[in-house]
């Protein structure tokens, strides 16, 4: 199988990720605490080792400004309803998954308004139009680092002094781009960083973080959930330390011990040299895709404003029947349709079918993108016609 659906999760793993996991489950599966039986205590110290390596990743200090959560969906939701709350603005783009749309609806009920902002015909928003956005309430600004749909890398930084300089805050979602491109909290200058484990990562599903920075007030952003956490467990209230605050309950313990066994994988390889393959196969993509007739690729034209998302649509082809057409008959696994994305598609001018996308992830190689240019190739000689 070519698979290139590193968008969604990242496929393979690391071998080292999956002795992990059995090894992990056989000989520490216990739950996490300080001063209890041994697996207790080295399931606790995976825990805390995993955290150490993402703050060493993302340049942290303080590795317990790092919650950990079940996925990237469950970071944006965590830090968008713990920040927002009656009477509140907040302001998002056109570009963002349902992670970020459903929340932010869901809140329109209790009183929080929100106002999006619109995007070209490549996918990126303009920082002026985010300043143009802002009222004298608004709380939290949310963007994504780089589009789900196509790729587009948005003017993060540039957002944020803006934002900043409003006296808001800014949610950046990291999904697409944590592990897949060298930078750090201070390089965003974003106050919340969402992300999931399984994706550039390389480490297993169900594991995801919150990244709250030095400008978060912990008070000021509620938990979603209240619980035990291993301390002060004789009140009635949860904990106010990070990250206790936001970790009630059992963690996947086994999921972030393998997570840190990708990360030292990461660390020995290198970021920048996976951001570096991960570029010589999306130019490689792109370009064998914009030479075949019929085909509209979506992703930006520059270089540097993308990463390894590549969408597009074939003349006389439903996206989904290409994508299982692709599955069927050439062992190509891709994504089709919408993405979680409608807004973004309809802005790409995709919707409502929305986009073949193809994601190549590290363990991808350029024979298998010459062999997925040629399927496209193939199809594209002969559409289905559509309605």
């Amino acid at each position: 199988m070519i698979y290139l659906d590193n968008a969604a999760a990242s496929w393979p793993k690391p071998e080292v990720v999956y002795r992990t996991l059995g090894d992990f489950l056989r000989g520490t599966g216990a739950s996490p605490g300080r001063h209890v039986h041994r697996m207790g205590v080295e399931a606790a110290r995976a825990v805390e080792e995993t955290r150490q390596k993402l703050a060493r990743l993302l340049g942290l200090e303080d590795a317990w400004r790092i919650v950990f959560t079940a996925n990237a969906t469950d970071a944006l939701n965590l830090a968008i309803k713990g920040v927002l709350s009656a009477n509140d603005h907040a302001v998002t783009t056109v570009m963002e998954h349902n992670a970020v749309r459903r929340p932010l609806r869901a809140l329109e009920a209790i009183g929080v308004a929100m106002t999006k902002v619109r995007a070209d015909g490549q996918g990126f928003v303009d920082p002026t139009a985010v300043r143009a956005a802002l009222r004298p309430n608004t709380r939290l600004v949310v963007v994504t680092h780089a589009s789900n749909v196509n790729g587009a890398l948005q003017p993060v930084r540039e957002v944020a002094e803006i934002v900043h300089e409003h006296g808001a805050l800014l949610l950046v979602d990291g999904a697409q781009t944590v592990g897949a491109l060298p930078f750090t909290l201070a390089d965003l200058d974003a106050d919340l960083l969402a992300f999931g484990g399984y994706r550039a990562l390389l480490g297993p599903p169900g594991t995801g973080a919150l990244v709250i920075g030095p400008r978060v007030d912990p008070s000021e952003l509620s938990p979603l959930r209240e619980g035990e956490t291993g301390v002060n467990s004789e009140r009635d209230i949860q904990p106010a330390e990070l990250p206790h605050r936001y970790e009630a309950g059992m963690l996947n313990t086994v999921g972030i011990a393998a997570l840190g066994a990708a990360l030292d994988f990461l660390r020995e390889v290198g970021i920048d040299r996976v951001a570096a393959h991960l570029r010589v196969l999306t130019d490689r993509l792109i370009e064998g895709l914009g030479g075949i007739p019929g085909v509209r690729v979506l992703s930006p034209d520059d270089p540097n404003r993308r990463v390894a998302v590549v969408s597009f649509v074939v003349e006389g082809w439903d996206p989904v029947d290409f994508g299982d057409v692709l599955d069927r008959t050439f062992g190509i696994a891709c994504r089709a349709g919408l993405h979680g994305a409608p807004e973004a598609c309809r802005a790409l001018d995709a919707f409502p079918r929305g986009t073949v996308r193809f994601s190549p992830g590290f363990f991808t190689t350029e024979q298998e993108i010459d062999q997925a240019v040629a399927a496209v190739r193939e199809l594209a000689r002969t559409p289905l016609h559509l309605a």
